[in-house]
């Protein structure tokens, strides 16, 4: 009795465009590879680039689901392509795009990194404090269970998934996301940041920033993290709301 299984013929649709050759155009292109045991997304992007199409452009860098920078939108969900199973598809056909939102590079790839200085930069994303760090004294003591939560929140690797699975972003350009939001509950919630709510409320308390969420939960249905994004954009809201 032969126990050998049928190799799988996988599919790729590719979105392919280069935005500085004025005479591309948008297209999808489809590539066949055989199927590996194991294989992702990752490894059938390399496979096709280094086979196939030595032009495709895309993002990698650590290969764990750390560095964030092979996020794009596969079958129409926004993910990470190294913790993405070939497997996970049954019929075989897979469709990538670049996220939404940012600003392309070409095929696949996409600048986030401008993004996510910017929106740093906005929400003023780092520890406020008017003390003198020295040698002697480098970190404020900090309970463990605030600790734990400061922990959670800083494991946000900076992907753009929730950005291009945010319902509230495509229709208020301006509403900053979860992101940013994140981090601002990040901060809210570390002892050594000596700003107030009344400073974080200028940041964040109007439609651009937790009054403008709609809850549609394509944050949290996205991240690869698993962060609570809702639970504590629902916690700012809560907090801003004192103030009005």
């Amino acid at each position: 009795m032969n126990n050998q299984t049928k190799t799988r013929v996988l599919k790729f649709h590719v979105f392919k465009y280069n935005p500085l050759d004025c005479n591309d155009t948008p297209k999808l292109k489809t590539y066949e590879i055989e199927e590996t045991p194991g294989m992702t997304i990752f490894v059938a992007l390399n496979f096709i680039r280094d086979r196939l199409d030595h032009t495709l452009q895309f993002d990698f860098v650590c290969r764990a689901g750390i560095c964030g920078s092979c996020a794009m939108v596969i079958n129409g969900t926004p993910t990470l392509a190294c913790r993405t199973l070939t497997s996970s598809f049954p019929a075989g056909e897979i469709t990538l795009l670049p996220l939404p939102i940012f600003e392309l590079i070409g095929d696949l790839s996409i600048n986030t990194a401008k993004w996510m200085n910017d929106m740093s930069k906005d929400v003023k994303s780092w520890i406020h404090t008017q003390e003198q760090t020295n040698i002697d004294n480098i970190e404020k003591p900090m309970e463990p269970d605030i600790a734990d939560e400061v922990f959670e929140l800083d494991r946000c690797i900076e992907c753009g998934c929730c950005i291009a699975a945010c319902g509230t972003k495509r229709m208020r350009p301006k509403f900053k996301g979860a992101v940013a939001l994140n981090k601002i509950a990040r901060y809210a919630l570390d002892p050594r940041d000596e700003r107030t709510l009344e400073d974080m409320y200028e940041i964040i308390g109007d439609d651009e920033g937790v009054f403008g969420c709609m809850s549609l939960l394509g944050c949290d249905d996205t991240c690869p993290k698993h962060l609570p994004l809702q639970i504590k954009i629902a916690y700012l809201r809560r907090k801003m709301v004192q103030l009005k």
